[in-house]
C-alpha cells in the first residue's frame, strides 16, 4: 500500500487523459502547466510504466496509459458518488458536472438552464462539453451527455427534454423562383443542395417519412458544411436547399427569408434526451440538473 500514487497524482493523469492536453487539464485542477508535467512525469516514475505520449502538439494515451485510466475511471465514479451523497446530506450539492453535448444543444442548456442552475447551486461548477461527436461519456469522464433520442445508447437512462424535434428543407424564395421546388424527395437530384459534413468525415443523408414509409437520400451538393445555422443563412442567401432543425430557421421562415419544401415528408420526431449511466447512484448535482431542465425545457 506504500507504493500506491497519491490520490492527486491519479486525479491529474486522469484530468489530462479526459481533456487531452496539459494546458486544459492544468487550468481545471489549477496549477501550472509545468507542475502537472512533472506530476505525471512522477507517476511515471512510480509505476515504472509509460502512460502518454507527449509532443509538441499533442498527448495520447500509451496501451499502459489506456488500461490505466479504464481501471481508475469506476474507482473516481465511486469517489465522486461519496462527496455526492455527503453532500447531499449537508444539503446543498457541491462540485463539478461534466456534460458532453452537441452545438445547438449545448446552447440550448445555455441559454434555458445553466444560468440558473449555477445560481441555485453556488457550489456546483458546470463542464459543458461541445462535440459533434458520439463520445463514449463514461470512458471519457462526463457525468451525462445530450443527443437525439435515437442516438442514446440503449443501456443508459434518458431523459427527454424540449418536446419533439423537426428537421425541414428550406430554400430562399429567389433560389426556388429559378427552381422548381421539388415535390418529392427523389426530386433533389435535380437541385443545389448544402450539404452537411458529419464529425466522422461522411456526409449527412438526407431523412424523410411520409404515412410511415422512411426514405433516405444522399443529395447533390454545391456546398458543404458542418453548422446548422451557417447552412439555413446559405440556404436564405439563394445558394441552395439546406435540410436543417426548424429551430434553426425558424426566424429567416418567418422574415419570408427562407420557405418550406416538401414539408408533408418532414414529420416531428423524438427530440433531445440528456442520458446517464443507470448503473449506479445519481449524483446529486446530476439529480438538480435535471429537475431544472424539466422545469426549464419540459418535454
Amino acid at each position: 500500500m506504500t507504493n500506491s500514487p497519491p490520490l492527486p497524482d491519479l486525479l491529474a493523469f486522469a484530468a489530462v487523459a479526459r481533456h487531452r492536453s496539459f494546458s486544459r487539464a492544468a487550468e481545471e485542477i489549477g496549477v501550472s502547466r509545468s507542475a502537472l508535467s512533472h506530476t505525471l512525469r512522477t507517476l511515471e516514475q512510480r509505476l515504472q510504466l509509460r502512460l502518454l505520449n507527449r509532443t509538441t502538439r499533442s498527448v495520447a494515451l500509451t496501451e499502459d496509459g489506456a488500461d490505466l485510466l479504464a481501471r481508475l475511471l469506476p474507482v473516481l465514479g465511486d469517489l465522486d458518488e461519496i462527496f455526492a451523497d455527503l453532500a447531499e446530506q449537508r444539503g446543498e450539492p457541491r462540485g463539478t458536472l461534466r456534460i458532453n453535448a452537441p452545438d445547438q444543444a449545448a446552447r440550448l442548456l445555455m441559454r434555458h438552464v445553466v444560468p440558473d442552475f449555477l445560481a441555485l447551486h453556488p457550489r456546483m461548477q458546470v463542464d459543458l462539453s461541445i462535440d459533434g461527436r458520439f463520445v463514449d461519456i463514461v470512458t471519457q469522464g462526463f457525468d451525462a451527455g445530450v443527443r437525439l433520442a435515437e442516438a442514446v445508447p440503449q443501456d443508459m437512462i434518458a431523459v427527454p427534454f424540449a418536446g419533439p424535434l423537426r428537421f425541414v428543407a428550406v430554400a430562399a424564395p429567389a433560389y426556388l423562383a429559378q427552381h422548381p421546388a421539388p415535390h418529392v424527395p427523389a426530386d433533389l437530384a435535380a437541385h443545389r443542395c448544402i450539404r452537411q459534413r458529419l464529425p466522422g468525415g461522411s456526409f449527412y443523408q438526407w431523412e424523410f417519412e411520409r404515412d410511415g414509409r422512411a426514405e433516405t437520400v444522399d443529395v447533390p451538393g454545391v456546398l458543404t458544411l458542418n453548422n446548422n445555422p451557417l447552412m439555413a443563412e446559405a440556404a436564405a442567401a439563394g445558394l441552395g436547399i439546406a435540410y436543417v432543425p426548424e429551430t434553426v430557421a425558424r426566424d429567416a421562415l418567418e422574415a419570408g427569408r427562407l420557405q418550406l419544401v416538401l414539408e408533408p415528408f418532414c414529420p416531428p420526431s423524438p427530440g433531445l434526451c440528456l442520458y446517464y449511466p443507470g448503473r449506479r447512484h445519481v449524483p446529486a448535482g446530476l439529480r438538480a440538473f435535471i429537475t431544472l431542465l424539466k422545469q426549464r425545457l419540459p418535454d
